[in-house]
């Protein structure tokens, strides 16, 4: 059973990055339920998890296109930032902020990492 759901998902993991982009995009840009948590700057931790799973699933995509890894990174730091700008520009209930484009490309590159050693370890590169 693992094997069919293995090659299904990879053969069509693109579709799943652009579920997960459209996704990032959308919760970044609506209103959401103000709470109060005593941890500061959860945000950060939030915005790690869902750029590292952006990276990661954009990243295994084209794992038989090893070399297009650099564009990956780049295009999702580029995507990272416009996401932050438009926040900051074009809604009044949200706000950009330096240190989230900081954890998405933390989240970006830690993702590279997990990619390049897995693809050493199996042999993709």
């Amino acid at each position: 059973m693992q094997k069919p759901i293995k090659k299904l998902l990879l053969g069509n993991l693109y579709i799943v990055a652009i579920i997960i982009t459209l996704t990032i995009a959308c919760l970044s840009l609506i209103k959401m339920p103000s709470y109060t948590t005593k941890i500061t700057n959860i945000d950060k931790v939030y915005h790690t998890i869902a750029y590292f799973t952006l990276g990661v699933t954009w990243l295994f995509s084209y794992y038989k296109k090893p070399e297009k890894k650099y564009l990956i990174v780049i295009c999702c730091i580029i995507f990272g930032i416009i996401i932050e700008v438009i926040q900051s520009k074009l809604t009044s209930y949200r706000s950009g902020d330096y240190l989230d484009v900081i954890a998405n490309s933390f989240a970006i590159f830690l993702a590279l990492l997990i990619f390049n050693l897995f693809s050493k370890k199996k042999k993709i590169n």
